[in-house]
């Protein structure tokens, strides 16, 4: 029986993540803001969590209910039966979203939802589940929406962009989930060298090699919400997991780079590769941009210099951009590179013609993919 799901994700990647679920089998995908509708059975709902490089939580809407104020919303939410989500024993959060006029502060609206669950048991068993905000068994949130609330169920439990590999960051780092998504619109393909000359803590080779390799990006999690359930199917999830493993790769046709002046973030980088398998496929080299050279005739660069909004400010990064725009022209002929950034100032002055200008968003601050054809 299939069931419609709904998968959040970041604005600007509605489209991609929408194409990412129907490749993997989702039916009725079906684009909103910052989300996808699709429908499929639970096996889907599994695969999705295991295999989405893209999005973020996938939740299960379950009921939705009146909440035009809390007074309301508190007996809406009791008219659900819990038992069938809940024992006693398993611990739970409440998470909001949205707002109205009586409803317009998450944290109180999320309490009320809380309360009418645990009242809601006490009043049946005689005891109530305790409440966990880091790890709960059943994650609940709850959407507002005019005079309504969707109430579901994330299966996901943590955000699917935390893969488990990467407790080391640099400065500013760039989400898994963003990262993998400017791998796919850039086009790239594991045929093609890949390179980021200012690779941080290397997650763009990083999730590139996972792409390259086709390892499940939720083969490195501890878990997910899902497994908490009272109807999780144990048999099903382990026969996913073995087809993950079986169907991984374990050779790079061409080389995958990432290079950075900064040492210390450099060994954050190989540390994450190393937490994830990956040391022995990836080249990281500790070198200054101006000491660049293409691994292979022809590849992609995808880069994400800093722009002022966190690291740097906009006069000292001018020579970045300058640079970059000058090795590309010199060295790496017959490659296509990209570069994030939120400046157009900063743009200018790469000194190249751009081929393609896409707009995405890196967490709240709107940017720019541009695209660069080397001849």
């Amino acid at each position: 029986m299939n069931t419609q799901y709904f998968a959040t994700v970041a604005r600007g990647l509605e489209e991609i993540a929408a194409q990412e679920l129907q490749n993997l089998g989702a039916q009725s995908v079906k684009v909103s803001f910052t989300g996808v509708y699709f429908q499929g059975d639970r096996e889907l709902l599994y695969r999705v969590n295991l295999w989405s490089r893209i999005i973020f939580r996938v939740l299960v809407p379950i009921a939705k209910v009146k909440s035009f104020n809390s007074q309301q919303l508190y007996r809406s939410v009791q008219q659900i039966d819990w038992a069938e989500y809940l024992d006693p024993d398993m611990t739970l959060a409440v998470t909001c979203s949205g707002k109205n006029k009586q409803l317009n502060h998450s944290h109180f609206t999320a309490l009320q939802v809380k309360k009418a669950i645990v009242d809601q048991q006490q009043q049946a068993f005689g005891q109530r589940s305790d409440v966990d905000t880091e790890e709960p068994d059943l994650l609940v949130n709850a959407h507002i929406d005019n005079n309504r609330c969707v109430l579901s169920l994330d299966s996901s439990g943590g955000s699917l962009h935390r893969r488990g590999y990467r407790p080391a960051v640099g400065l500013a780092p760039l989400k898994e989930t963003l990262a993998a998504a400017l791998i796919d619109l850039s086009n790239w393909t594991p045929e093609l060298a890949f390179y980021d000359p200012l690779c941080g803590s290397g997650t763009l080779p990083i999730e590139a090699t996972m792409k390259a390799l086709n390892i499940a990006p939720g083969l490195n999690r501890d878990g997910f919400g899902f497994q908490n359930w009272l109807d999780y199917d144990r048999d099903l999830w382990e026969q996913l997991l073995t087809e993950a493993q079986d169907q991984q790769k374990n050779h790079l046709e061409v080389p995958i780079l990432g290079s950075d002046r900064d040492p210390e973030v450099l060994q954050q980088a190989q540390e994450n590769a190393e937490n994830c398998q990956l040391h022995d496929y990836i080249q990281f080299l500790h070198q200054n941009l101006d000491q660049a050279e293409p691994p292979a005739k022809h590849g992609v660069i995808i880069c994400n210099p800093p722009y002022g909004e966190r690291l740097g400010n906009t006069e000292e990064l001018e020579s970045l951009y300058k640079l970059l725009g000058d090795i590309f022209k010199q060295r790496f002929t017959g490659w296509t590179a990209y570069i994030l950034t939120g400046s157009k100032h900063l743009s200018k002055k790469v000194g190249l013609r751009t081929s393609q200008r896409i707009p995405i968003f890196n967490g709240s601050l709107p940017c720019t993919l541009l695209k660069y054809e080397l001849y």
